[in-house]
């Protein structure tokens, strides 16, 4: 019997059973890749720890998957260590063709982080065109480091006392060191969402160089912004299958980001060249200088590579008129702050009139064909 109709033979059983209890996550049914084209991990929470899983199917809030410490023998970890031990041809043959007792099938909400990840980031800033439009940046693209640890698919978001952002972005995963000089044979995919604080990144922002990447990260690394998708994928060829896909995120059920991450200005490869050219670029973030990368000519392993977000962000630029009467209110008085800071005073005042940003309630959702979901409320 072919492995789709195998495994949703065990899958509708434990439906069946579970569905009643915990009921069925709505809408979110997913295209997988075939093994031949990308190895797609999960992992799970079971009485005896963590478990790793591959993911053959993902319908109606159900995923049908291969129990990776049955079907090959021992723990090993999680995805990536599992690769690295095993290597893609093995785990594809598993995938091709599991033992049946190996096979499970879950309701995806029970998904957790698929891999362990470290918290110096590489995020990639104004990399879609029409984003760099909507935020009036010209001299795009540029790096800045996320220094923050990720959250699971379905952690939730603090809305904080700023302007709270989202930004779907697709995460390029080293499985191992990259030193500078060699390419990576292979690169793991991850969902994540970007979240941003707009008042503290407007209120420490370069205005002379906004391509220096000052501010960003104070305004990016707050704890709970970097929730990622619950489905973890290799791809046989990373560049070729990133190209295909389409980023989509919605807050409320209202689609607000669509593009195809082809549509990028830069590449995983020139992203990974411009981190090497930039890594001696040095700036301030709460008290301590920091840079792309924690030690010179190497990418360790875990490190995510974020590639940008498209338009459509809560972010639309600063109009005028807000920046006008930031400089006015400066002008009249408020010297003890800084014309940027009231400027951007100014704009949060706007911002939160016309209820641009989230706010505590807030459903944002991404949900990408291959590539798995993000669900996080704000609170």
């Amino acid at each position: 019997m072919p492995l789709f109709r195998r495994s949703f033979a065990i899958f509708g059983l434990v439906w069946m059973a579970c569905s009643a209890a915990a009921g069925a996550e709505p809408d979110h049914s997913l295209e997988i890749a075939p093994p031949s084209e990308a190895l797609t991990f999960g992992r799970i929470e079971t009485a005896e720890g963590q478990v790793p899983v591959m993911v053959t199917a993902y319908e109606s809030g159900r995923v049908a998957l291969i129990d990776l410490v049955c079907a090959l023998g021992r723990p090993l970890g999680d995805a990536i260590a599992v690769f690295n031990q095993v290597g893609y041809e093995r785990l594809r043959g598993v995938a091709e063709d599991p033992p049946d007792y190996c096979l499970r099938g879950i309701d995806a909400r029970l998904l957790s982080m698929p891999v362990d990840l470290g918290d110096h980031h590489i995020a990639a800033g104004t990399n879609y065109p029409e984003h760099a439009g909507e935020a009036e940046v010209e001299d795009g693209p540029f790096l800045f480091a996320k220094l923050v640890e990720p959250t699971g698919p379905r952690s939730a978001v603090a809305a904080g006392e700023g302007l709270l952002d989202y930004e779907v972005e697709l995460a390029w995963v080293t499985l191992a060191r990259l030193r500078r000089g060699k390419t990576a044979e292979y690169l793991g995919l991850l969902l994540a969402n970007e979240y941003t604080d707009r008042l503290t990144l407007l209120e420490h922002i370069d205005v002379s160089d906004v391509t220096s990447g000052v501010g960003f990260t104070t305004g990016k690394s707050f704890p709970g912004f970097l929730p990622v998708g619950n489905l973890f994928v290799i791809p046989a060829d990373y560049r070729a299958f990133a190209g295909s896909l389409r980023l989509r995120l919605y807050v409320n059920g209202e689609k607000r980001q669509d593009a195809l991450v082809s549509q990028a200005i830069w590449d995983i490869d020139e992203m990974i060249a411009q981190t090497w050219q930039r890594q001696d670029a040095r700036w301030q973030h709460r008290g301590a200088t920091v840079s792309l990368l924690p030690e010179p000519n190497v990418i360790e392993g875990r490190t995510m590579i974020l590639g940008g977000t498209p338009s459509g962000t809560a972010f639309q630029g600063i109009p005028r008129a807000t920046q006008v009467a930031g400089v006015g209110a400066w002008l009249l008085g408020g010297w003890d702050r800084s014309v940027v800071s009231r400027v951007a005073e100014r704009y949060a005042a706007d911002a939160r009139e016309e209820g641009l940003y989230l706010v505590p309630g807030d459903r944002v959702v991404i949900e990408v064909d291959r590539m798995g979901v993000i669900d996080n409320t704000v609170r």
